[in-house]
C-alpha cells in the first residue's frame, strides 16, 4: 500500500472524472489539458467527430509526456446546435461519459460561429440561433446532471459567459443579453441542483479558433481594438483563462459565483 500523498492542493483532481463540452479546441481544450496534468480522467466533446478524435490523441500524448494515464482520456461527438436532437444528444453523451462511474465535474465551453445578431435587423430565428448553444443546451444539460454527477460539494458544473454581459459594445445587445442570462442560470442552477456546485467564468476576449469566423477584412481591426480595450493591452490566451475553470473545479466552497478573467476590461483601457 502506497503512503498517503503529502500534497493538499496539487492532487485535488486526481482520478476524478471531468467532462468538457467544447473540449476539442480553444478554451475547452486548454481546460481538458490542464485537467489531464492534474491527473483527472477526461472526456471531451464537440460537434465534429474528426476534431474530437484529433484532440483526444493530442491529450493522450500530453498525458504520456506528463506521466499521467493516457487511457483515461476519451471523446465523443455531440451536436448541441440542433434543437430537434439536442436533449437526446446530451443524454447519449452523458451515458457515454459515465460507463465507468459518475462524473465529478462538467465544464461547458461550447460555442458556435454565428453572425452577430444586430438589434436593428434581428429576427426570432437569429436570436434562437445565437441562444441554443449558449443558453438552451446548458439548461438541458443541467436538467440531467443530477442523474450523472456525484451529488457532493466536491462536484461542479461550470458555465461560460463573457465581459460583454457587463460592458456591451455597439450592436452587442443580443449577445450581452445571452451572457447575462448564462450568469443568471449559474446562480439558479446552484440552488436547483445543490449540493453540486455551479459557477460561471466571465471571459474577456480570448484568442481562439473562433476568430476564423470574423471576416478577414475585419479581423485585424477587431483584434487591435480588443487589445486596447483592457488594461493589459493584449488578448487572453486559452491556457491563461483555463486557470479560472480549474479554480471552479477545485474550490469546494465556491458556488453561484461569477469568476472573471478579462485583463481588466471592465475598469479601463490600455491607452487611457
Amino acid at each position: 500500500m502506497s503512503p498517503p500523498s503529502a500534497f493538499k492542493y496539487l492532487n485535488k483532481l486526481q482520478g476524478q472524472r471531468v467532462l468538457v463540452l467544447g473540449g476539442s479546441s480553444g478554451i475547452g481544450f486548454a481546460v481538458a489539458e490542464a485537467a489531464v496534468e492534474h491527473g483527472a480522467n477526461v472526456i471531451i466533446s464537440s460537434s465534429n467527430p474528426a476534431k474530437v478524435q484529433s484532440a483526444v490523441e493530442r491529450l493522450q500524448k500530453h498525458a504520456q509526456a506528463t506521466q499521467n494515464a493516457a487511457d483515461s482520456i476519451r471523446g465523443k461527438a455531440c451536436d448541441v446546435a440542433n434543437a430537434d436532437t439536442l436533449e437526446r444528444n446530451l443524454i447519449e453523451l452523458l451515458d457515454f461519459s459515465t460507463t465507468e462511474g459518475k462524473l465529478d465535474h462538467v465544464v461547458y465551453t461550447a460555442g458556435n460561429g454565428i453572425s452577430m445578431p444586430i438589434l436593428a435587423s434581428t429576427s426570432l430565428d437569429g436570436i434562437n440561433a445565437a441562444t441554443i448553444v449558449r443558453h438552451h443546451a446548458p439548461t438541458l444539460l443541467a436538467k440531467h446532471l443530477p442523474n450523472y454527477v456525484t451529488k457532493s460539494t466536491n462536484s461542479s458544473f461550470t458555465l461560460t459567459s463573457g465581459s460583454y454581459s457587463r460592458r456591451p459594445g455597439q450592436n452587442w445587445s443580443i449577445i450581452a443579453g445571452i451572457g447575462a442570462a448564462v450568469e443568471g442560470l449559474a446562480r439558479g442552477f446552484a440552488v436547483d441542483i445543490k449540493p453540486i456546485r455551479v459557477n460561471a467564468v466571465r471571459l474577456g476576449i480570448v484568442t481562439t479558433e473562433f476568430f476564423e469566423h470574423i471576416p478577414e477584412e475585419h479581423r485585424q481591426v477587431f483584434i487591435e481594438a480588443s487589445a486596447r480595450d483592457n488594461l493589459m493591452g493584449k488578448l487572453g490566451k486559452p491556457e491563461e483563462v483555463a486557470e479560472a475553470y480549474l479554480y471552479s473545479l477545485k474550490d469546494t466552497f465556491a458556488t453561484g459565483s461569477i469568476i472573471t478573467t478579462n485583463g481588466g476590461q471592465l475598469i479601463g483601457r490600455s491607452d487611457e
